[in-house]
C-alpha cells in the first residue's frame, strides 16, 4: 500500500482502534454513513479508506476537483462521476463497514526523451490532483471524501542488466585476482610487490625478491624450460636435448595459491623393489577427537553438561576440563561414580598409535570432607546412624602424550569415609589434564594481544639451576561465592580480560573476634592475598616464559601502617574488606579487523572499612553473648581502563633484520604508535 497520511487520527494504532469502533457504534445507531478518514493526502499508487455506517443501497461515485483560488475550499460536493485515472473498488467486510480501494491506472516511470509513449510520467512530479469519492443514495450526497493525490514518478536506471552470468576462470590456471598474494587486509604483505597496501618505502626492503611467477597456472611468456622459449642466436648448444615440451598450463607455479582438492598421482611400473612402510593406525588422534578404549568403546569420565551431571561423558584428545557434581545422600551409594573398583578403572585405552596403555591409579584417603561436604539436613530421629566407606569423592586423570598418540594416564583417585546421621550434599570433582611429557600445555588469551573474555596472564618468578629465572604461569583472582556464600566455602575465578566485575564473600566475625582487631585484620588480609599470587602480569596474550620483556611488574598499593587505629570492645578499624585491581590496557594494532590490546598497567589495592556489630532491629543476641556471629562482606572488583589512541595518520616503522631478509626474505613492520608508554 501507498504512503497515506491520516490528518485525523495519527495518534497509536490502539487509538485508532478504539475511534474506529465508536465511529461504527455512532453511525449504525444514527442510520448514517461516514468516511474513515474524511480526508486523506496519497504519496503512492494505492489508497485504501472506510465507508461506516448503513450502507446499503450506497453508490460510490469519483471525480476530480479544483480548490477554489481564493478560500482554498470546494465549492460543490455532488454525486457526480467522472472518467479519471483511477479505478474505484468496493469490499464488504462488515454489516455496516465498506472497504474503499482506489488504485492509479498509470505506469509512474518516467519518460525518456522524444519517448512517444504516453503510459509514463513527462515530469518528476507524476500526478498532482485532487480526488473526490461521493456516497450516494438516490443521487442524494451522504458522505464524501477527499483524497490529495501528489505522487512523484519511479526512477529506474535505463540499463536494469542482463541475465549474462560471469564466468569465475579454473583458479588451478588462472587467478581470481589481480594479486594473489596480498593475503592480509589493509596491511603490506612481505613480498608481495603487487599489494597495493605497500608503501614505495616498503617496496625497497624486498622490490628485489618479490615473490616469482603469476600464482597461479598460465603464464605468458613461457618460463625458460619451454623449447618453444629459446631461439638458435641465444640458447646453448645442449639446449635442443635438455628443454621441456610441455602445455603452459604444466608450470612451477601450478597452484601456488590455490586451495583446491588435489590428485593422488599413480605409480608408474618399475623394477625396483617396493618399500614396505609401518601401517598407519586407524584411530590416530586429534585435537578434540573422542578417545577410545581398547575394545573400540568411548572413555568417558563424569562430566557436567547442559548443567546436569552426566555419568558417562566421553573424553575429547587435548581438552582439559575441571567439573563439579552435587549429589544428595540419604544412603550409602552403592554403584558408579561414587562407588568405583580398581578393576572398572583399570582400563586398556587405545594410544592412537595402534597399541594400548593401562591406566595406573594412585589411590588418596580424605580425612578432612570439609571440602567435598558442603551441609547436611536434618532426617527422622528414628534413622540409623550410617558410615558410608570408600566413597570416591574425586577422579583425577593426567593423559601423557606426544605427537598424536597417548604415552602413559595416571589417575589420582581420591576416597573417604562419609557419615550419614542427616541426609549429606556431597560435592565430586572430575578433571582431566593433559600434558607433554611432564609439561601441560597453557592457553593463551590472543595472539598477539589480548581478546575480551580470555583470562589475564599473571605469573611468578621461577628460579632454574643455573640462576636464569622463567616465568610460572598463574592467574589474577577475585571471589566466586557458592551456596551459602561463606569465605570458607567460597572458590575463586580468574579475572577475564575486558570484564568489569565485583564479588564477594561473607565472613562470619562475633564480639570475640571484635576485641582483637589485629588478629581480624591479618585473617581478613590473608583471605584477600590468596586471590592473587603473582608479582608479574603478561603484556600480551601470549607471552614467552623465557621472555622477561613480555612480561611487567604487578603494583601493589601499600596500606597506610602509620594511621593510627582505634579500636573498641565492639567495632574494629582498617579492616582491608575490599580488594580492587584496576588494569590499563592500549589497543595497539587491528588484524583481521580484531583490536589488539596489550596491558600496560596492573594495580592491586585495597580499601579499609570499620565493622561493628549491629544490635538494632530487635535482635540483641550478638551484642549479649561473645560468640554470637554477625555476617560482615569480604568483597573483591576488577575496573579495565582504555588507555586513548593517538588519532593521527600511522606512521610505519620498519626494523630489518639483516639475516632474515637474505635467508628468511622476511621483515617486520611494527606501527610507531605501538610503541607507547603508559
Amino acid at each position: 500500500m501507498a504512503n497515506v497520511v491520516d490528518e485525523f487520527f495519527p495518534s497509536s494504532n490502539s487509538r485508532q482502534l478504539i475511534c474506529f469502533i465508536l465511529f461504527i457504534s455512532l453511525a449504525d445507531t444514527q442510520n448514517i454513513v461516514v468516511f474513515q478518514p474524511s480526508s486523506l493526502t496519497a504519496t503512492g499508487p494505492t489508497v485504501t479508506t472506510f465507508l461506516l455506517g448503513n450502507t446499503s443501497d450506497i453508490s460510490l461515485n469519483l471525480r476530480t476537483v479544483s480548490p477554489s483560488n481564493t478560500t482554498g475550499n470546494i465549492d460543490r460536493l455532488s454525486c457526480e462521476t467522472e472518467v479519471t485515472q483511477w479505478v474505484l473498488t468496493k469490499e464488504q467486510v462488515g454489516k455496516t463497514a465498506v472497504r474503499v480501494h482506489l488504485r492509479l491506472d498509470k505506469n509512474l516511470r518516467l519518460c525518456g526523451d522524444n519517448e512517444t509513449d504516453t503510459d509514463c510520467c513527462p515530469k518528476p512530479l507524476c500526478v498532482l490532483e485532487t480526488l473526490q469519492v461521493s456516497a450516494c443514495v438516490g443521487g442524494t450526497l451522504q458522505a464524501s471524501l477527499l483524497i490529495q493525490a501528489k505522487i512523484y514518478a519511479l526512477l529506474v536506471p535505463a540499463n536494469i542488466g542482463s541475465d549474462n552470468k560471469t564466468v569465475i576462470p579454473n583458479q588451478v590456471y588462472q587467478p581470481l585476482g589481480s594479486c594473489p598474494c596480498d593475503l592480509t587486509l589493509k596491511n603490506c604483505d612481505v613480498r608481495c610487490c603487487c599489494d597495493k597496501d605497500c608503501s614505495a618505502e616498503d617496496l625497497k626492503l624486498f622490490g628485489s625478491r618479490c615473490l616469482p611467477g603469476p600464482f597461479g597456472g598460465q603464464v605468458s611468456p613461457a618460463p625458460d624450460y619451454q623449447c618453444s622459449v629459446k631461439t638458435s642466436e641465444d640458447s646453448p648448444d645442449w639446449f635442443p636435448f635438455l628443454c621441456v615440451t610441455s602445455p603452459p598450463e604444466n608450470n612451477p607455479y601450478l597452484g601456488l595459491f590455490y586451495q583446491g582438492d588435489t590428485i593422488t598421482p599413480k605409480p608408474g611400473p618399475s623394477f625396483q623393489r617396493p618399500v614396505l612402510s609401518a601401517p598407519v593406525p586407524d584411530n590416530v588422534y586429534i585435537q578434540g577427537s573422542p578417545i577410545f578404549t581398547s575394545n573400540d568403546q568411548y572413555f568417558t569420565i563424569p562430566q557436567r553438561a547442559l548443567r546436569h551431571c552426566v555419568t558417562n561423558a566421553p573424553v575429547a584428545f587435548l581438552k582439559d576440563f575441571q567439573f563439579k557434581c552435587v549429589n544428595l545422600l540419604q544412603s550409602c551409594p552403592v554403584g558408579s561414580p561414587l562407588q568405583t573398583l580398581l578393576t572398572d578403572l583399570r582400563i586398556q585405552v587405545n594410544n592412537g598409535q595402534g597399541g594400548d596403555v593401562t591406566v595406573d591409579i594412585i589411590d588418596e584417603v580424605a580425612l578432612d570432607l570439609s571440602q567435598f561436604i558442603s551441609s547436611t539436613y536434618a532426617v527422622a530421629s528414628s534413622v540409623e546412624r550410617q558410615m558410608c566407606e570408600n566413597v570416591t569423592l574425586a577422579l583425577d586423570y593426567k593423559f601423557y602424550w606426544k605427537a598424536n598418540g597417548i604415552t602413559s594416564i595416571k589417575l589420582t583417585r581420591t576416597v573417604g569415609t562419609v557419615i550419614l546421621n542427616d541426609s549429606v550434599v556431597l560435592t565430586t570433582r572430575y578433571s582431566a589434564v593433559f600434558l607433554n611429557g611432564e609439561f601441560m600445555g597453557e592457553p593463551n588469551s590472543g595472539n598477539p594481544g589480548y581478546q575480551v573474555g580470555r583470562p589475564v596472564i599473571a605469573g611468578i618468578v621461577d628460579t632454574l639451576e643455573n640462576n636464569t629465572g622463567s616465568i610460572q604461569r598463574t592467574s589474577i583472582n577475585f571471589w566466586k561465592p557458592v551456596s551459602d556464600g561463606l569465605c570458607s566455602t567460597a572458590e575463586k575465578k580468574p579475572v577475564m580480560f575486558g570484564e568489569n566485575s565485583t564479588s564477594g564473600c561473607l565472613l562470619p566475625v562475633s564480639q570475640q573476634n571484635l576485641t582483637q582487631c589485629n588478629l581480624l585484620r591479618e585473617i581478613v588480609t590473608s583471605l584477600q592475598a590468596a586471590l592473587n599470587t603473582a608479582t608479574y602480569v603478561a603484556k600480551s596474550g601470549n607471552p614467552d616464559a623465557l621472555n622477561m620483556a613480555d612480561w611487567m611488574n604487578i603494583t601493589f598499593v601499600t596500606m597506610n601502617s602509620s594511621t593510627t587505629t582505634e579500636n573498641t570492645t565492639s567495632s574494629c578499624d582498617a579492616i582491608p574488606s575490599h580488594l580492587h585491581i584496576h588494569v590499563w590496557s592500549l589497543i595497539t594494532g587491528m588484524i583481521d579487523g580484531k583490536p589488539q590490546r596489550d596491558i600496560r598497567a596492573l594495580q592491586v589495592s585495597y580499601s579499609l572499612s570499620t565493622w561493628a556489630l549491629e544490635c538494632g532491629g530487635g535482635d540483641i543476641s550478638p551484642c549479649m553473648d561473645p560468640t554470637e556471629t554477625q555476617l560482615f562482606p569480604v568483597t573483591s572488583s576488577v575496573t579495565f581502563t582504555d588507555i586513548p589512541v593517538n588519532t593521527g595518520p600511522p606512521k610505519t616503522r620498519c626494523f630489518l633484520n639483516q639475516q632474515d631478509c637474505l635467508y628468511k626474505a622476511s621483515c617486520q613492520l611494527v606501527p610507531d604508535n605501538l610503541i607507547t608508554s603508559v
